[in-house]
């Protein structure tokens, strides 16, 4: 599921100012923003690199779509690092939102195998 958002910005405000106020979103990192950054950097052993991160293009003249980094890969020399996951509420099934993750990782996996 995906909302496409359009609008004007106001002449003082840039594309990367919208980034900077978006990201990360509540759905992918947990609201309040700072107690959840601050949870998130105390409980998980890794860090989450480009995960949910915006990715997109933006032209010189202010132009731009972009979208959250819900899985990807991340290349480092002879190495690739995948990245998924996905947002847990209070409401979530866990079982189901770690099969939608390693099915996430599946697809990350099939596009950098040798056999693609």
């Amino acid at each position: 599921m995906a909302t496409d958002v359009r609008g004007r910005l106001k002449a003082n405000i840039n594309l990367l100012d919208v980034i900077e106020k978006l990201h990360p979103t509540a759905a992918v990192a947990g609201t309040p923003t700072a107690m959840a950054e601050q949870l998130i950097s105390e409980l998980e052993p890794f860090d989450r690199a480009g995960y949910a991160g915006p990715v997109g293009w933006l032209s010189s003249d202010g132009a731009g779509e972009l979208a959250i980094a819900l899985r990807g890969g991340i290349i480092e020399k002879d190495q690739i690092r995948a990245i998924a996951g996905c947002g847990i509420v209070l409401e979530s099934d866990t079982e189901a939102e770690l099969a939608e993750t390693e099915l996430k990782f599946k697809a990350v996996r099939y596009a950098f195998s040798e056999s693609n």
